[in-house]
């Protein structure tokens, strides 16, 4: 996803007062959220305000199912990603038709 971020590409997630602008800091950022997590994320597909949006699951090993940790909101700048929001509110993803979990590891 770095590669596709415009030179000033900015991530927020709010309502925390955090953001992260350019390639290495949004890359450094991710690298530790992923490193964060025990496995890899699961995305599914929506959109948000006409732009592309993804909910992301989390596998919980001992349910077999994966569980809802967030939504990220893409804003274009035409084939580039000018912007990434990140939500963390769960309770979002029925406003934009996400399952409750998925099925499987």
């Amino acid at each position: 996803m770095v590669a596709l971020l415009t030179d000033d590409a900015l991530v927020t997630m709010p309502p925390l007062p955090l953001e992260y602008q350019g390639h290495e800091a949004i890359a450094g950022f991710m690298r530790q959220r992923a490193q964060l997590r025990s496995a890899p994320m699961r995305v599914v597909a929506t959109r948000a305000n006409t732009q592309p949006a993804f909910g992301c699951y989390l596998p919980d090993a001992d349910a077999a199912i994966a569980r809802p940790y967030g939504l990220f909101v893409l804003t274009l700048e035409g084939d580039a990603i000018a912007a990434i929001t990140w939500f963390a509110d769960t309770a979002l993803f029925s406003h934009f038709g996400l399952p409750r979990t998925l099925p499987g590891l």
